[in-house]
């Protein structure tokens, strides 16, 4: 119940003027406690909700109320009330009343409420206003009896001038006049700085608190707000930045006054602790003026104060319009800009309907009531008229507000889906249906209504606490640069096996070998400062411990990667140390270990020297028998040019050596364990995997390229991959000549090891080294290819592939078999070449490519004699008879004593002039560009000059290595 005695003596009116930080909040609060009732006013409600909180743990919640315009605590023995100006209960007597920032006044479009109190509301026994000094002249003539008592600030403010974000000072807070400027420079600051609270005029206290309380837990050191901070909210801020000095008052940008400035950067040094201000960003400068001003609390006094008509009549519509326009009754009031409720009602009062239901002096009234919803969605339409409009409507027709509809607009608020703004909105359009819900007698269940309005208020107001937490702080970057600047003691830190770096409870990066990497959550350069500076202070002891177990580990801990770099496997993982780059010669490499910033030239070298001792092992291992081979050869100097070689090639020479080395010289080479083949001067130690492995690396790194990769181990033959083939083998790709140079020689279509092409020439150099020869039955599959292309492969280790020359109709006897013979010698003829044009092609190419003789009528085999019996001499084993030799042009015919050579016909191109002769000697047996001849040879003693005789009969050829042949040749004779 309302106190209703009336008071023994005169009520005392105090007027508490003075700067920001001079303790005026705190007078009224213990004011207002020392009585037994009372009654406080602030200008927000984040205000009214944290003096709310100050007073419930001084005088219990039993006790103390809240009252805004969303929020109704009142419990039945409450006696000290918390309240918007807007909400104060004026219908309570109460002893004490205050009223805060009563400067406010002079606001245009809420001034009038403040007016109101100023003029109006009393205590019983003591009322207080608490506000700037800029409001005295104006007082002391609307409320003459007050007392004025002026309170100085308890600390220096003093101005900084401009910073950077980045140089901004901890604990500053950083001030915007809009919602994408708190954005962006919080933005901002995270990524410099760690992160910030966020404090915005639309946030919900419940948002707002945890936001500050992030600020003052010092999770983080930095405060972006708009000028809700300006109305008294106090906290540890020792410098206040201006973002701008440019604000939207609701009507138009303008310009900060000083007064306003001043009650923002009054927020900096609390209690006994100075503060400074300046600007940051692009803000410019203040103005000199302005400056001194706030400095020395020196302001222009207010010249009038805003005022509306509280005697309002509510006969009817048009009536209560008019009382709400009557203009200031005396001098230092004037009107102010038309309230939202005005505003409201003028809409609504064009509606007919309206008209008709504002029928009495109680509509009227109801209808006032319906207009004072607040606005806080602000959305510049007619959407809130139309919500006044239905409330009035459904109190008129039902008496209550119908509580499905209620609930269903609740609930389509309580969402907590989307971003900032997104909830933001929710948030006000929760608070309309607060204040709604506030009103009991509009509701059968208001209490209800209540619950699950402040169910959905919290539900939004964490979420958007969450968002504002994830978007805008980095807790990890936030703690470690605190913790980096107070103090230079050692960081608790850790390193897991894992190699993951934990400072101060802060994952911030992984170190691999002697190489740090910042989180991937570093993503500016500023970030990933802050995590240096961490690490190097929590890597200070672990990088000499590393470096102290790699010159202990065993060389199987080291490898080399296609890249040619030098990795270690610490036992909790590998990581690349090092690189390789060439040295003065192939088999001496260079170690340089990686770069790392923590690693002194000391260490460095440390980490090289066993790393060069890792390399030096490796070649000694695999590629020793080089150092074997050169150190036998230094006993005969005929040995020591192939073995230095040798060495320069790492064991593989390229070119054959049948010309340079002769075979005295190829004895000795083999005994110390080289070899010197057809196609190479190589050590077959080098063709082992490994061996070849580290071959293949050492010649990429000397072209500055990525080792190839290699085949398995085991093949010797890789065959070239079709051109449609879609599979891809690794030798595909080598690059020109690194298959010669690791051992692998070219053969028509597949490439073979060396030693195996080697081991095989010289075998099948020795079967066919008298005459053609039938191949080993085994040799396709030693060679790893397929029938099919054997003749080509053989034709490219230099040996001809002779098909055999199916029978005749009418001719018996087994056939020719399949044999290889050595290539046709090929020699020079200064008179031109004898044989038919097409037959000086190389013999290598295949046989199917190469030009054919003319084909000669076969002679047919003569009868058997009388008596004998058994199958006729095939034909192909008869020696072709020579036809008669042609007459050479230019050469006269046969004279002598000897009888004339047979006539071989005309000479094709190229013949000889006459009167030369072949150069060069003559080989025993053979005709110039001939083959020499196999069969048996007839020795005699010497003839002598022959007489005349008439053509011989061609004898026919016989194959010696044919049985059947010589039988029939035996008995013929």
């Amino acid at each position: 119940m309302p106190d209703t005695h009336t008071p023994m003596f005169e009520a005392r009116v105090r007027a508490v003027l003075g700067p920001t930080n001079t303790g005026k909040t705190h007078l009224a609060i213990t004011r207002l406690l020392a009585h037994s009732s009372g009654i406080i006013g602030f200008p927000l409600r984040l205000l009214a909700r944290e003096n709310y909180d100050r007073m419930v743990a001084a005088k219990g919640e039993r006790y103390v109320a809240l009252i805004t315009g969303e929020e109704k605590i009142v419990p039945p023995e409450a006696k000290w009330f918390a309240c918007t100006v807007e909400a104060m209960p004026l219908d309570r007597r109460v002893e004490f009343l205050a009223v805060d920032e009563i400067q406010l006044c002079a606001d245009p479009d809420r001034g009038h409420v403040f007016t109101d109190r100023l003029l109006n509301a009393r205590g019983m026994v003591e009322t207080m206003f608490l506000g700037a000094e800029t409001i005295r002249p104006l007082l002391q003539r609307l409320v003459p009896q007050a007392e004025i008592e002026t309170r100085p600030r308890l600390s220096q403010l003093t101005h900084s001038g401009p910073q950077k974000l980045t140089r901004l000072p901890p604990r500053s807070a950083v001030v915007a006049f809009s919602a994408g400027e708190v954005y962006a420079i919080a933005e901002a600051i995270r990524r410099r700085r760690g992160g910030c609270a966020v404090v915005m005029g639309r946030l919900s206290p419940r948002t707002r608190n945890a936001q500050v309380a992030l600020y003052q837990n010092r999770e983080v050191d930095f405060l972006v707000a708009t000028d809700a901070i300006g109305m008294g909210l106090n906290m540890d801020v020792d410098h206040v930045a201006f973002a701008s000095l440019q604000k939207f008052d609701g009507h138009k940008p303008r310009q900060l006054t000083a007064q306003e400035a001043a009650q923002i950067a009054g927020r900096a040094g609390r209690g006994m602790r100075d503060g400074t201000f300046g600007v940051t960003g692009e803000c410019p400068p203040l103005p000199d003026e302005i400056v001194h001003k706030i400095e020395t609390h020196n302001f222009e006094p207010l010249q009038t104060l805003a005022w509306r008509n509280s005697d309002l009549d509510f006969s009817n519509v048009d009536a209560l319009l008019d009382s709400l326009a009557m203009p200031a009754p005396q001098p230092g009031l004037a009107k102010g800009n038309d309230a939202t409720d005005h505003i409201t009602l003028s809409m609504l009062a064009r509606e007919e309907e309206v008209r008709a239901l504002a029928s009495s002096r109680a509509r009227v009234q109801l209808l006032w009531e319906a207009c004072q919803i607040p606005d806080f969605r602000k959305l510049s339409d007619d959407s809130h008229a139309a919500l006044c409009s239905r409330v009035f409507r459904h109190l008129a027709e039902d008496g209550v507000l119908p509580e499905d509809w209620a609930l269903g607009q609740i609930a389509q608020c309580s969402s907590i889906e989307g971003d900032l703004d997104t909830l933001m909105a929710r948030l006000a359009s929760i608070r309309v249906w607060s204040y709604v819900a506030a009103r009991a007698d509009w509701l059968k269940d208001a209490a209800t209504l209540q619950t699950e309005a402040r169910k959905a208020e919290d539900a939004v107001s964490d979420a958007l606490h969450e968002r504002l937490t994830a978007r805008f702080v980095d807790r990890r970057a936030a703690h470690l640069i605190r913790r980096l600047d107070d103090t230079e003691e050692e960081l608790l830190s850790a390193v897991t096996r894992q190699g993951e770096v934990v400072v101060e409870g802060h994952p911030v990066g992984k170190v691999e070998g002697f190489l740090f990497h910042p989180e991937a959550e570093a993503e500016t350069e500023e970030q990933k400062k802050l995590i240096l500076r961490a690490a190097r202070r929590a890597l200070k002891e672990e990088m000499p411990r590393r470096v102290a177990a790699l010159e202990v580990a065993k060389d199987d801990a080291f490898a080399l990667t296609p890249t040619h770099r030098i990795t270690w496997n610490n036992g909790a993982g590998t990581a690349e140390v090092a690189r390789l780059r060439p040295g003065s010669e192939p088999s001496k490499p260079q170690v340089d270990p990686l770069p790392s910033e923590f690693l002194d030239g000391a260490q460095r070298e440390r980490v090289r020297a066993r790393l060069a001792k890792f390399v030096e092992g490796l070649i000694a291992k695999e590629l020793g028998i080089l150092a074997a081979i050169e150190a036998k050869a230094e006993a005969e100097g005929a040995l020591r040019g192939p073995a230095f070689l040798l060495r320069e090639q790492l064991g593989i020479a390229l070119g054959g050596t049948e010309g340079n080395i002769n075979p005295d010289l190829r004895q000795k080479l083999k005994a110390i364990g080289v070899r010197a083949g057809r196609f190479a001067l190589f050590v077959p130690e080098a063709l082992k995997p490994r061996a070849m492995a580290l071959r293949a690396q050492l010649w990429a790194m000397s072209r500055n390229i990525d080792t190839p990769s290699l085949p398995a181990p085991g093949l010797v033959a890789l065959h070239r991959p079709e051109p449609e083939a879609t599979t891809t083998v690794p030798w595909a790709d080598w690059p020109p000549g690194f298959a010669a140079t690791i051992g692998w020689i070219e053969a028509g279509p597949v490439l073979l090891r060396l030693d195996v092409a080697e081991r095989i020439a010289a075998e099948l150099g020795y079967l066919t080294r008298r005459a053609p020869a039938p191949p080993p039955p085994d040799l396709a599959s030693r060679l790893g290819v397929k029938a099919d292309t054997l003749g080509v492969t053989l034709t490219a280790l230099g040996f001809r592939l002779l098909e055999p020359v199916p029978l005749e109709e009418g001719q018996y006897g087994p056939p020719t078999p399949l044999r290889v013979a050595q290539p046709r010698p090929q020699h020079h003829h200064p008179r031109g070449d004898r044989r038919p044009q097409g037959q000086g092609q190389a013999q290598g190419q295949p046989q199917g490519q190469r030009d054919r003789r003319p084909q000669q009528a076969r002679p047919q085999p003569p009868a058997l004699p009388e008596g004998m019996f058994g199958p006729p001499v095939p034909a192909e084993l008869l020696r072709e008879a020579r036809g008669p030799r042609p007459q050479h042009q230019g050469r006269p015919q046969h004279q002598g004593k000897g009888p004339p050579q047979q006539h071989r016909g005309p000479r094709p191109e190229g013949q000889r002039p006459e009167g030369q002769r072949p150069q060069g000697p003559r080989h025993e047996g053979q005709r110039h560009g001939q083959p020499r001849h196999d069969g048996p040879r007839h020795d005699g003693p010497p003839r002598g000059p022959r007489s005349p005789q008439p053509p011989r009969k061609p004898e026919p050829r016989i194959n010696p290595d044919s049985p059947f042949a010589i039988l029939a040749t035996l008995k013929l004779r």
